[in-house]
Formats: C-alpha cells, sequence, structure tokens
C-alpha cells in the first residue's frame, strides 16, 4: 500500500492497556504522529510512556484500540516486522540493547538482518560511528564500555538500521554534559521525524516543537514548547524517572 504524503505516519485509535494484576496504565489514547514531527513526551512514574512506545512497536498489545502504521493496520506479530525496520526504538537501558561482543558487531546486526552485505554493513558501522563522535569504537567490549558510551552505542544500532522514525526512550538520563550536547546537535541536525520521552526539561525545549503529557491514563497535546515549557506547571522539574 502506498502512503499518501498528507496522511500519519502514526494513528493511534482508543488503545487501553493494564499489566496482569495491575490498574489499567492506558484509557483510551488517541493520537497521529506525522512526518517532520518531533514531539516530546512527559507524564509521571508509571503513566504509561513506555509503555506506549512498545505498543507502537508491536512488543505489547493492547487490550482494545486500534493501530495504523504507515497506512496499514498493525495487529498481529507479523503485521509489526516491517514497523520495526522503519521505525527505531531506543530503549532507556542500554543493556537491553546491546548483546554482541563487540561494538561493531552490535551495530551490524540490524543492517546484516535486513539483508545488507557483510562490507556493506561494516561501511555502515563505520559511518554511524562516526557520525556519533565514535570513531575507532568498532573493536572496543561492550559491556566495558561507560554508562555514556553504552547509550551512544546503542543509539548507534537504531540508526544504523536507517529509520525513517525515531522513538528515543530517555536518551540523555544519566548521561555527563558533553554527551547530552553532542546528542542534542546530532538531533537538531538531523532529518528524523521522532517522539522522545524525557524527564529533562531543558532538553526536551533544545529538541522538540510539541509537548504531550500522559496523565491518569490520556494523552494531551500541552502545545509549543515554548507555551508548555513556560507555564507554571513545566517549571517545576519533571520526574526523575520512567515508567515501565
Amino acid at each position: 500500500m502506498r502512503m499518501d504524503a498528507s496522511m500519519p505516519l502514526i494513528t493511534l485509535r482508543g488503545i487501553r492497556f493494564g499489566y496482569p494484576q495491575r490498574p489499567e496504565v492506558l484509557k483510551g489514547i488517541d493520537f497521529d504522529f506525522s512526518k517532520g514531527e518531533r514531539i516530546g513526551l512527559v507524564g509521571a512514574n508509571g503513566s504509561g510512556k513506555t509503555t506506549l512506545f512498545h505498543i507502537i512497536m508491536g512488543l505489547l498489545k493492547p487490550n482494545e484500540g486500534e493501530i495504523e502504521i504507515f497506512g496499514q493496520k498493525r495487529i498481529e506479530e507479523r503485521d509489526f516486522r516491517k514497523v520495526r525496520e522503519k521505525i527505531g526504538l531506543l530503549f532507556q537501558y542500554p543493556d537491553d540493547q546491546l548483546f554482541s561482543p563487540t561494538v561493531a558487531q552490535d551495530v551490524a546486526f540490524g543492517p546484516l538482518n535486513l539483508g545488507k552485505s557483510r562490507e556493506e554493513a561494516m561501511d555502515i558501522v563505520h559511518d554511524t560511528l562516526e557520525l556519533l563522535g565514535l570513531s575507532g569504537f568498532e573493536n572496543r567490549v561492550t559491556y566495558r564500555l561507560s554508562g555514556g558510551e553504552k547509550k551512544l552505542v546503542s543509539l548507534a544500532t537504531v540508526l544504523a538500521m536507517q529509520p525513517d522514525v525515531l522513538l528515543l526512550d530517555e536518551p540523555v538520563a544519566g548521561l555527563d554534559e558533553a554527551t547530552t550536547e553532542r546528542i542534542i546537535a546530532f538531533l537538531k541536525g538531523s532529518g528524523f521525524s521522532y517522539i522522545i520521552v524525557s524527564h529533562d526539561r531543558d532538553f526536551l525545549l533544545d529538541t522538540t516543537d510539541i509537548l504531550y503529557r500522559i496523565k491518569d491514563g490520556h494523552l494531551k497535546r500541552q502545545g509549543s514548547q515554548s507555551d508548555s515549557l513556560s507555564s507554571a506547571e513545566k517549571i517545576k522539574p519533571l520526574e526523575s524517572c520512567i515508567s515501565p
């Protein structure tokens, strides 16, 4: 199916979800995400921000509601395979994303799975690491990297897939100022459409145009960043943890 350029990339309608033996966390989420948008997503601990990302990626199945991505309904596991090729999800914790012995092997994994040759994959590894200021990291042992280095390598594994959309879950949590600035510079200079979950108000102000908040199971647009983050509510520090 060929997408109309005016169609949203992601459409969610009436999404409800609850974990077993726990209160419902999403209570009828409606959301449209279009090409070129750069959205910040905030909410209290346990409000469902990460849950929403996992539903978009097909890692969790909603109890109710409809998901349409790239112009097609997504229901079964097979429907989400193409989604995972074109939407890159950065997990909150790098150790959930990195599993190979070396940086090059981790970054090459996605391109190889997409059918790239070994030579093509290694070219992508080189270019992606260079883009993030990680040239020379190819043979570094992954588990020996610092927290900031792991976060950047995790982002490299996502970018190596050459996705159309990025879902970034706490991309600068716990990072030093220099690494945070490197990620900000990358995002501002990129042409990606993306959604960022973060509790770092200044980071969202630098990298996104629109703010959404999940509260009491509902998703509400807060307006433009200049409006949203200057209000009394946003002047208070955002919460310091991510929901499950």
